[in-house]
Parts: C-alpha cells; structure tokens; sequence
C-alpha cells in the first residue's frame, strides 16, 4: 500500500503532472482546478483536473465547458473516482458525459527504484536528442501519438531524458520530471523486438538515482489499468495505486 497522501501532495502530484506533459496553455484561475488547454492527442493535455478530492461545486462543470469550448476542444475532465468527487461525476453524467480509459495513479520511493539492479547501460541527458526520438516513432507506435509526446516532453523545463542503446540503435525511452517535491515518471517506450529485457526496469533505476541525487524521495506515474504489462512492471518496482481517474467526455 502507498503512503496515505496529503490534499497537498493530490494538488502537488497534478501540478507536476502538467510541469512535464507541458501544455501550451494551463489556466488555473477557478479556484480547486488546473485547466490546460491544447491540441494534442496527450489525454492530460487538453482535461479540467482538480486539485483536491472533495469540496468542489458542480456549477464548475458548466464554466469548465465553456472554457473548452473558447479554446476550440472538447470538454473533458480528468477526475478520480473517489467519494469526495462523487457528486461531480454524477452531474457529468446527466450531461450526457461518460467515463473512458481508467488509469492509476500510482506512487513510490525513489530509494526503492535506485537500488534495483540492472545490467543496461542508461545515457542521461538534459536535453532530447535524436536517439532518443526515435523511440517514440518506432515501428509499430502511432507515429502522431509518438510526435505528439516528444513535443510534450520536449518543451518541458523539468524533465530528463533517458535513453538504453544497444550500438547505435534507440531501444528504450523514458523520462523523469522532478519538480513540486515529487519525481514524475512520463513517456516509458520501448521498441517491440526489445521488450523483455529489462530496459524500462533500468531507465527507472538510473532516473530514480537522479532522483536521489536530487534530494527527492517520492516517485508517482500513471498508467493504463488495462496496461498489465506496465502495471507489473511498476509492482515489482515498489509502485501502488493511490487513486483511480477516468477521463470523462462526450
């Protein structure tokens, strides 16, 4: 089980969240939201998220939606099926809403994922270069969802790059935001005919290390619930889920 999480540490998580996905526009001027605004195919780009779990009014809804609307997207909201929200995610309903992609937030410590052994070689880098780019539009990725990603990322002023080569080919990627007091883990890729050999599992181990040297001992991620993969991945690395959200849309 995770630590029990602070209402500072829900509003931390989602701020640093929107640190590393970096959407070209974020408003956060309706008391209890963060609204990030662009045209992206990245779900956590373009949704209203709260930054608590209880006390919100439903009136929100309506103004959220408008916003959007302003900004020529669709209305959507990122929202944790928790009690607190409950009344939220019924008035989404009877709009006509309905909850799509249930994901995890999960969390762990950085400590637990730097000491895990791990016989890949990580290169680290401030900066997004061409290898590592080139994982996301690897075969067999939706190349707009990849392009999409790296722009993302790549306009970020938080995260770092990993990457594992093999010579001189890409095999994985991922990268690490480290901002609000949390390390974020966003974008784990690694190509088809690589899988199964342990390079997301030392991308993690060499960024959590950053982590530590940054003095940060708390790691959160998301991930797909339908992503059993992935999810085993994170278990065996000292993550669990704090809170469950879907995306509510048309």
């Amino acid at each position: 089980m995770p630590d029990l999480l602070l209402p500072a540490d829900i509003a931390n998580i989602e701020r640093a969240t929107l640190d590393a996905v970096a959407p070209q526009v974020v408003d956060d001027t309706l008391p209890g939201w963060l609204l990030p605004f662009e045209a992206t195919t990245i779900g956590r780009a373009k949704s209203a998220v709260p930054l608590q779990h209880e006390g919100l009014s439903v009136d929100d809804i309506t103004h959220i939606a408008q916003r959007y609307r302003q900004h020529q997207l669709a209305p959507a909201w990122r929202l944790a099926d928790t009690p607190g929200l409950q009344p939220l995610l019924h008035a989404l309903r009877r709009q006509g809403y309905s909850p799509q992609q249930p994901t995890l937030v999960q969390t762990g410590k950085t400590g637990t994922l730097a000491r895990a052994p791990y016989r890949h070689t990580v290169v680290l880098r401030h900066a997004p270069d061409a290898a590592w780019r080139s994982v996301y539009t690897a075969p067999g990725f939706d190349r707009l969802d990849g392009e999409a990603r790296i722009a993302a990322l790549s306009r970020s002023e938080v995260v770092m790059y990993a990457t594992v080569l093999d010579g001189n080919q890409a095999c994985a990627a991922g990268t690490a935001s480290f901002s609000r007091g949390w390390m974020g883990i966003h974008g784990m890729r690694t190509v088809l005919t690589q899988r199964q050999r342990g390079m997301a599992s030392a991308i993690l181990a060499a960024l959590a290390q950053e982590g530590l040297r940054r003095g940060i001992e708390d790691a959160f991620l998301q991930v797909e619930a339908e992503n059993a993969g992935a999810r085993t991945l994170y278990a065996q690395n000292g993550f669990a889920t704090a809170w469950t959200y879907h995306y509510w849309r048309a």
